[in-house]
């Protein structure tokens, strides 16, 4: 798939990747969403959190951005040289938490993003420089970052996981 360059298709291909993970994760079984060892350690949970979290940083990003302020990107402890240690982090974070909650909040995540993305006008997506905090980088880069490229990730992970089982 292309980059998107309009924000119909920045949402068109959330909607197609988020439709198309979604449809994998109804062919699995609680176990095999809670097995470990999909990506490292993690089960299919945890890659569904760290999924919610990313969702929820970016959205947290732009509120920042909104307020005139500059955010810590990716985070106040970690760099973009350090997302290994960021995603393991976030790994920790949630490991803990029972699949039906992640399941849940994966949902009500998506809709906030997908209501955010809606919301930005197609100019403000795709100026550089719009924020201080998205340097050089287009707003509509770090949504599709944290949506459809990231949606398409987990599934060729999870797809990957769920054949070598066979």
């Amino acid at each position: 798939m292309s980059k998107p360059n309009t924000k119909n298709e920045v949402i068109e291909a959330a909607q197609t990747e988020r439709a198309a993970l979604e449809k994998l994760l109804t062919t699995l079984t609680p176990d095999q969403m809670t097995q470990p060892n999909v990506i490292g350690e993690w089960a299919i949970k945890d890659v569904l959190a760290h999924l919610i979290e990313w969702e929820q940083m970016v959205m947290k990003w732009y509120q920042t951005g909104l307020r005139g302020k500059v955010p810590a990107v990716p985070s106040e402890e970690y760099n973009w040289g350090q997302l290994p240690q960021l995603n393991h982090a976030i790994y920790l974070k949630h490991r803990d938490r029972s699949l039906a909650e992640i399941q849940k909040e994966f949902k009500s995540s998506n809709k906030k993003i997908m209501k955010m993305i809606e919301s930005i006008p197609e100019k403000e997506l795709f100026t550089r420089g719009q924020y201080t905090w998205t340097k050089n980088n287009l707003l509509a880069a770090y949504f599709v970052s944290a949506t459809s490229s990231h949606y398409r990730w987990a599934r060729a992970e999870i797809r990957k996981k769920v054949k070598s089982e066979k």
